[in-house]
């Protein structure tokens, strides 16, 4: 991909848009002259025709644009040219007037943030859960969800694989408002090791027996029997001696109905030998930091939307 960004590519573009301009510059001086040859041409009218003749007497003539056509042409062009001294389009080129896409996009935010900021400082003195009782805010925090956050966890909220449902009780690192405006502000990146190459594959088929016993799914008895001990020894650390989880690492809870990937065995299989993290390929990604997009007034009014949808009832 560096050969699509070098100065070559700058300079062909350059070359190429001027012999555009170049060759229809040149057109127009051809015709230009066509136009001082048609007083020659009317006095002998066989070369005032292309030769064309159609149902015997349906003649093709050869007479020149008319000229105001062609002055028009001359304006397009010298615009084309002054576009391009004053805007970027010729090459690598920036311009004249220094205006770039960027720079017209945060001028843009700036304003908008500009006549926002006071709203939201309001609000940002207001606590999460009062805030989300607001309907105004709601509506606010609401826009700001489906802009930002309905592309992983959807725009019901309800998530996906991979991505956490925001609207039930189950949280990974905790569903207190604190905890949930600071998921929005700094990001999370919770990653699940891969076991399989440290207990191997009998105890991984024991291990995931095991688990599937804590949420009451269908299981192999004697598998999930010997899987106990592997799984006290490799597992509790992070998901706890119960299996219920821990709000400080982001460790799931693996004795609820709730399952970030699913709970089939081919997938708790999958999960517990080859691990989870942040991985495009597979279409799941990190929670990315908000707080450079967003700052902390707007996170605060996302916050208190995120609060309300799975906590409802104390909101309303």
């Amino acid at each position: 991909m560096s050969d699509f960004v070098s100065e070559f590519w700058s300079t062909y573009v350059a070359a190429l848009t001027l012999a555009s301009i170049a060759g229809c510059a040149i057109l127009l001086v051809v015709m230009s002259r066509a136009r001082a040859r048609q007083a020659a041409d009317q006095a002998a009218p066989d070369k005032a025709t292309t030769g064309h003749v159609w149902d015997g007497d349906l003649t093709e003539y050869n007479n020149p644009l008319p000229k105001w056509w062609l002055n028009l042409f001359w304006i397009t062009l010298f615009f084309g040219i002054a576009y391009l001294l004053l805007f970027p389009g010729f090459g690598s080129m920036r311009g004249m007037l220094g205006w770039t896409s960027s720079g017209a996009y945060a001028k843009e935010r700036q304003d908008v943030e500009d006549r926002t900021r006071p709203l939201f400082e309001q609000y940002l003195k207001t606590d999460v859960r009062t805030l989300a009782a607001n309907a105004d805010a709601r509506a606010m925090g609401e826009r700001l969800f489906l802009n930002y956050c309905a592309g992983c966890h959807g725009s019901a909220a309800t998530g996906g694989k991979g991505f956490p449902n925001l609207t039930d009780k189950s949280w990974l690192y905790g569903g207190d408002p604190d905890t949930i405006e600071k998921s929005i502000l700094d990001g999370r990146m919770g990653v699940m090791p891969a076991m399989g190459p440290v207990i191997g594959e009998e105890n991984v088929a024991n291990v995931v027996a095991y688990v599937r016993s804590l949420s009451r799914l269908a299981h192999d008895p004697f598998k999930a029997q010997v899987g106990k001990p592997v799984f006290m020894q490799n597992c509790a650390a992070c998901h706890g001696a119960d299996g219920k989880g821990n709000h400080a690492v982001g460790a799931p809870d693996l004795t609820d109905e709730d399952w970030l990937y699913g709970s089939s065995q081919p997938t708790i299989t999958e999960s517990v030998t080859r691990g989870r993290h942040a991985d495009a390929a597979s279409g799941t990604l990190a929670m990315p930091a908000w707080r450079a997009t967003l700052g902390e007034a707007r996170a605060h009014v996302l916050a208190a939307y995120v609060w309300g949808l799975s906590n409802g009832a104390a909101a309303r």
